[in-house]
């Protein structure tokens, strides 16, 4: 028997798992690695899912409260969704959306997306990658006017903190320095403007003046470009994982919508993290009653069983494209792969049976309620998010709301505390981050805070922050 070697996480690892380890050092490069962790704790490498929980190949146990990046919202191991891909393949296995060829199973997903999706959005363009569908999505609000003649229409509006992508077109509309700065320049034509930030406002305001300041913020911009010189702008209704879901005040989004409409700028939702059923609706825009032009769905629309994405947009929209002459200069080998098409469509059956929507909002209200009781702790100063997506913002003053030394890396203390006890929390820098998949349930959420609390707890004790 060979002997197992422990980690600095105190994790014993055997001698088959740590020879996997060395290969994959050896032989992979990390997508967006973190190389500090792998060296506190070795590769960890997952072997198998079931439910909410994965499993190494040491036959540990971990509860996923990350839903494996926001993508397995109904769970690993589905064998309906199984089922439907392999008997897509038995069909045929991959025939491309190219020049004039299409599958059925793509057609039936069209269909399908067409009766879900809200407002005029009814025409699908299927992709890979959440990058992918907003690249495209950039690509096609700029091509729709040159083809309408109104060629000066190229300028893409993106607020600061959001994220929308790994290409360089999608990364030049992301509003996070740590992403662009080893790339620039980035791709010409992006225009930065403020977004509201109810806990950190830039400006230090309160939610509601932070909201107004970013609308007016924007106004000015597009004033100050030219209206007659923005194609769109491209914003995720509540911005992801990164800074930890911020809602807006209620009036920001849909005055946002009108100010856009008024300049004839197109209007691009992405909600590759923030849709599919996360925040108790099917849509996160549907929250205020909106529909934008182009709407991207990635990560859990086809629910981590096959890679797949889509832009939604408008028939208007798309019949630019569809006269000879004029056809959307933009695709990729794999787009509208009809396995994953196939896999899509046994997730939204799965949605329908197991009423995933409105149990992501009654799951949502119970885990937000069970993480307010956090407050009592001094070093919790925001607990946010809407539905499964939930955010708690660690600090040293709760009162003030001063930030804690990044150099204690108190956020990776709690996180690692919870994987020592079977629990994948992702955590950025202080803040704590959750989307645990939508067939969560009231015991799983328990064990969740629980988790979370004890760290918090064992992070006060170890810092002094009492």
């Amino acid at each position: 028997m060979t002997k197992p070697t422990k980690s600095k996480l105190d994790i014993e690892y055997s001698q088959e798992t740590q020879a996997m380890q060395r290969e994959a050092l050896q032989h992979i490069l990390f997508s967006l690695g973190d190389y500090g962790d792998i060296e506190a704790s070795g590769v960890k490498i997952i072997e198998r899912g079931e439910g909410c929980y994965i499993y190494d190949t040491d036959g540990r146990k971990y509860l996923d409260t990350f839903a494996s990046l926001l993508t397995t919202i109904c769970g690993h191991h589905r064998p309906e969704v199984h089922e439907a891909m392999l008997e897509q393949m038995r069909k045929i296995e991959f025939y491309p959306i190219y020049h004039d060829c299409l599958t059925p199973v793509v057609i039936k997903l069209a269909k399908r997306l067409a009766d879900l999706a809200p407002g005029d959005l009814e025409v699908s363009f299927f992709v890979s990658d959440g990058t992918d569908a907003t690249e495209s999505a950039i690509k096609m609000a700029r091509q729709y006017f040159w083809e309408k003649g109104d060629k000066g229409r190229r300028k893409i509006l993106y607020r600061r903190n959001s994220y929308h992508g790994a290409s360089l077109g999608a990364m030049a509309a992301t509003g996070l320095q740590w992403f662009r700065e080893p790339q620039e320049p980035l791709s010409p034509g992006f225009v930065q403007v403020m977004a509201p930030n109810p806990y950190r406002c830039e400006l230090g305001l309160d939610a509601e003046e932070s909201a107004r300041m970013a609308l007016r913020n924007t106004e000015a911009i597009i004033e100050w470009e030219g209206p007659q010189t923005i194609a769109a702008m491209i914003l995720d209704p509540i911005p992801g994982s990164n800074v930890g879901y911020p809602v807006p005040p209620d009036f920001y989004l849909p005055e946002l919508k009108a100010l856009c409409d008024k300049h004839g700028i197109l209007t691009i939702y992405d909600e590759i993290q923030v849709g599919m059923g996360k925040t108790g609706k099917m849509f996160c825009c549907e929250h205020w009653d909106l529909a934008p032009d182009f709407l991207c769905l990635g990560k859990g629309f086809c629910a981590g069983f096959a890679p797949m994405s889509v832009v939604l947009t408008t028939a208007e929209i798309a019949d630019v494209f569809r006269r000879p002459g004029h056809e959307f200069r933009h695709g990729f080998t794999y787009s509208g792969h009809p396995v994953s098409a196939a896999a899509a469509l046994a997730v939204l059956d799965i949605f329908e049976k197991e009423n995933l929507v409105e149990r992501a909002a009654e799951m949502g209200a119970y885990l937000g309620e069970k993480l307010e009781e956090l407050y009592r702790y001094p070093i919790v100063g925001d607990v946010r998010g809407m539905g499964l997506l939930r955010a708690v913002e660690l600090v040293a003053d709760q009162e003030t709301r001063e930030p804690l030394d990044p150099e204690m890396k108190v956020g990776a203390f709690v996180r690692d505390y919870c994987y020592r006890r079977g629990m994948i929390l992702r955590n950025n820098d202080e803040i704590l981050v959750l989307a645990p998949a939508l067939i969560v349930t009231r015991e799983i959420i328990d064990e969740i805070v629980s988790n979370i609390e004890g760290g918090i707890v064992a992070a006060m004790e170890r810092f002094d922050l009492a």
